[in-house]
């Protein structure tokens, strides 16, 4: 699968980032649970060299907790402040101004010093498209101040909001970056919908799901469509579209209709709590 989606407001997006950097204490970077590496926009690290730095797993209501917590490891040991969030919810936002004020203390001792007071940290917040960034914000401040949608490419502009008179956020378009080196990172971003389904064959990108569910989730899909696992992943499709009834004119089966429907399974947390990259 060939997959690429660079369109022409991410250029625009990625300058007004670099243009407002300079203004920024810390960058909350949101990531998705599922894929936190390959949820990770580079861009962003070479942009935010020299910040302050919090991770935020999101959708970790969708994701493997086994993993999750091995991930908030991995970032911990890089240096990073990290949280586990379901913006959607709200658990684990309530924490994060607090995680915020303690990565920025040293910012904070220093205007002290300097006889500065009562200036807000000022906070980044970037990711990917569909990673949840409106969400997450609107949560943090309890109410409404951005767009929010499941489609990719929602955010258009840079926002500011006022949380309180200690922070302030900047809400960042979602940006990728123009080249997946890797494949499967261009895969997983698929998979959990940050890449515009409008440019994706969905028979290939359900084909690469069952593979991943059948070696590392043994079982899930036996459980939700009654059929047998053992089995070539076509057979497990089709077994899908009998099951579910996906049929098109003349009693053909519909695999495309079949591969959306499992898509949309795993991507909503029906087939179970599933990561699909695991820490080294």
């Amino acid at each position: 699968m060939n997959i690429q989606w660079y369109p022409g407001h991410m250029t625009k997006a990625m300058r007004m980032m670099q243009e407002n950097i300079k203004l920024i204490d810390i960058v909350i970077e949101l990531v998705d649970a599922r894929i936190p590496m390959s949820s990770r926009n580079p861009d962003i690290d070479k942009l935010a060299n020299n910040k302050y730095r919090l991770i935020l797993l999101n959708k970790a209501d969708l994701a493997d907790s086994r993993y999750t917590g091995k991930w908030k490891e991995y970032f911990e040991e890089q240096g990073y402040f990290t949280a586990e969030v379901n913006s959607q919810k709200g658990t684990g936002v309530k924490g994060i101004q607090g995680i915020v004020m303690e990565a920025c203390k040293e910012k904070l001792e220093r205007d002290r010093k300097r006889g500065i007071k009562n200036r807000p940290i000022r906070a980044m917040v970037a990711g990917i498209p569909n990673v949840g960034k409106s969400t997450f914000i609107n949560s943090l401040v309890g109410k409404a101040c951005t767009k929010t949608g499941n489609k990719p490419g929602v955010t258009k502009g840079k926002q500011w909001i006022k949380l309180n008179k200690s922070i302030e956020l900047l809400d960042t378009p979602g940006v990728l970056w123009p080249k997946f080196e890797d494949e499967q990172v261009g895969v997983n971003l698929a998979l959990i919908g940050s890449v515009n389904d409008d440019l994706l064959v969905s028979e290939e990108l359900a084909i690469k799901l069952i593979l991943i569910l059948k070696e590392h989730y043994s079982g899930v899909l036996a459980k939700r469509y009654e059929l047998l696992e053992a089995q070539d992943e076509v057979s497990i499709l089709t077994e899908i579209a009998k099951r579910r009834k996906c049929i098109k004119k003349g009693a053909e089966l519909d695999l495309k209709k079949a591969s959306d429907l499992l898509l949309d399974e795993y991507r909503s947390g029906k087939l179970g709590k599933i990561t699909l990259e695991y820490p080294n």
